[in-house]
């Protein structure tokens, strides 16, 4: 708490902008020197009015005399971000603070993964990066049918035998080659302003319309997504304690979890572990090109 402290009088003066984020009610307060990451920040996230105090806080800036690097004091949920010239990794450690806050003070838990809801039907896929996940949530999300709850990031919480999964997003970070592999997106590329990672924040609902993107559903099914050249197998049925062998393998294949605490990870194994009881999971090679793999998961998914 006493490096933090020194951090915020460090940077106290530098700072420009001072805007407040409503991450599923929790109050997280973006401090920055940078024009482009306040913008960028009011795009994706649903605006908190300025009278709630914050639960949480993320002070990005620019320090010349310093290398790149995040860190975070848990006590006060305070994370700084010095010389990040990404803003996915903004967005991710704001929604990381926000579900450190509710797994501790409210059982609310944080999955990196995307979600839809098929029909009434609770769908997500989790996976690590690099494996098509944002890839085939939005070849799902062609299909009449077939919302979208979050395409990165959602909250769960668990009411009996049912596991409730919440948007945590008001806007989506896409990649720019998204139009190379589903055409349908093409329109939506077109009119984003994308940074020099390649992404943008961009309203899908420009697309696939304002209807199709709803704030919340009931898990039914989990699809685990790998990508494997050496295995053969392509579709595989899990059991809950496999599935979550696997997760944990992975670090929930989450990389922005942080806090990793023996405490922590007990939380997470016991969540994943009640979620996984609700749902039913499979396990998709994604070896193949991208359509035969979308094919295989609207088979699984049963659209």
């Amino acid at each position: 708490m006493d490096e933090r402290d020194r951090l915020m009088d460090r940077y106290a003066d530098r700072i420009l902008y001072e805007v407040r984020a409503d991450i599923y009610g929790c109050c997280i307060k973006l401090l920055t020197d940078q024009r482009y990451v306040k913008e960028r920040w009011e795009e994706s996230f649903y605006p908190m009015s300025q009278s709630v105090r914050s639960h949480g806080r993320l002070v990005v800036v620019e320090d010349p005399e310093l290398r790149m690097r995040v860190l975070y004091e848990p006590v006060t949920k305070t994370a700084f971000l010095l010389n990040v010239d990404y803003y996915g990794w903004v967005k991710s450690i704001a929604l990381s603070v926000a579900g450190d806050i509710m797994e501790d003070a409210h059982d609310i838990y944080s999955v990196h993964g995307a979600c839809l809801d098929v029909c009434g039907k609770g769908v997500c896929l989790i996976a690590p990066p690099g494996t098509g996940k944002t890839t085939h949530t939005y070849g799902l999300l062609r299909s009449g049918g077939v919302r979208v709850v979050a395409d990165d990031w959602f909250f769960v919480r668990i009411f009996g035998e049912d596991a409730v999964a919440f948007g945590s997003e008001k806007n989506f970070y896409i990649r720019v080659d998204i139009a190379k592999i589903w055409g349908e997106y093409e329109r939506l590329v077109e009119g984003a302003e994308f940074d020099p990672a390649g992404r943008a924040v961009v309203n899908v609902r420009w697309i696939v319309g304002k209807g199709r993107v709803i704030p919340m559903t009931t898990m039914r099914l989990a699809i685990l997504l790998k990508r494997d050249p050496e295995d053969p197998e392509v579709v595989r049925r899990l059991m809950p304690e496999e599935a979550l062998e696997w997760l944990v393998e992975r670090g929930f294949c989450n990389p922005h979890l942080l806090v990793r605490s023996d405490y922590k990870l007990r939380k997470r194994v016991s969540f994943f572990r009640k979620l996984l009881k609700r749902v039913k999971t499979y396990l998709v090679n994604t070896v193949r090109p991208p359509r035969e793999t979308n094919n295989l998961i609207r088979d699984i998914v049963g659209i």
